[in-house]
C-alpha cells in the first residue's frame, strides 16, 4: 500500500493515530474496569485474564497457564489460590496423567466470565450506537487493520459459543491467541 505524503508543516499521522489509539485504550480500560467492578467476588484484571484463559481453553496445567499469561509460575499460583478461595476455580487430578494437577473453572467462574463479558459488550455497544453509520464503518475498517497489524485475531460474534481471550497474544504459538 503506497504511503501518503503529509503536507509540509503537518503533524506526522503516526503521532496523531498513536494519540487517538491511546485515548481509545484509556476508554476501553475504563469500560473493562467498570465491568469487573460489578462482579461480587472483586476479581482483578489479571485474575480475570486467568479466568478467560481457563474459560476459552479449558483445564490447564499451572505452567501452561503461566506461560499463556506471561507471568511467573509463582505469580500464577498465587492468582489461582485466590480464584480457588473465591470459588471460581478448582484443582483436579489430570485423568490422563495422575501425577499432574489441572486447573479449571467452576460453574461460578464460567458465570463470572460470561457476566463481565456481557457487561463490557453492552457498554461498548452503547458507545458505538452514538456513532453515525459511516463512522461505524470507518471504525470497523480502521480497527480491523490495527488488530491485524498487531497480530490479534477477531473476537467471535455474540451468538458464537466459544469466547476469545480478551486482549493478549499467545506468544507460544507465534500468533494471537
Amino acid at each position: 500500500m503506497p504511503q501518503r505524503e503529509m503536507p509540509v508543516g503537518h503533524q506526522d499521522d503516526v503521532d496523531a493515530v498513536t494519540g487517538a489509539v491511546l485515548t481509545a485504550s484509556r476508554l476501553l480500560v475504563a469500560v473493562s474496569a467498570r465491568s469487573l467492578a460489578a462482579v461480587e467476588e472483586g476479581v482483578t484484571l489479571p485474575q480475570f485474564r486467568m479466568l478467560v484463559a481457563l474459560y476459552s481453553r479449558g483445564a490447564m496445567k499451572l505452567v501452561s497457564l503461566a506461560e499463556l499469561l506471561q507471568v511467573a509460575p509463582s505469580t500464577a499460583m498465587r492468582m489461582v489460590d485466590r480464584l480457588i478461595a473465591a470459588g471460581l476455580a478448582v484443582r483436579q487430578v489430570n485423568p490422563g496423567n495422575r501425577r499432574e494437577t489441572l486447573l479449571q473453572l467452576t460453574d461460578e467462574g464460567r458465570r463470572t466470565v460470561a457476566d463481565v463479558t456481557a457487561r463490557r459488550h453492552a457498554e461498548v455497544a452503547a458507545i458505538v450506537q452514538r456513532l453515525a453509520p459511516d463512522q461505524r464503518a470507518a471504525l470497523v475498517e480502521a480497527l480491523t487493520a490495527f488488530n491485524e497489524a498487531g497480530g490479534e485475531p477477531p473476537v467471535l460474534a455474540v451468538d458464537q459459543t466459544e469466547p476469545h481471550p480478551l486482549g493478549w497474544g499467545d506468544t507460544s504459538l507465534g500468533q494471537g491467541a
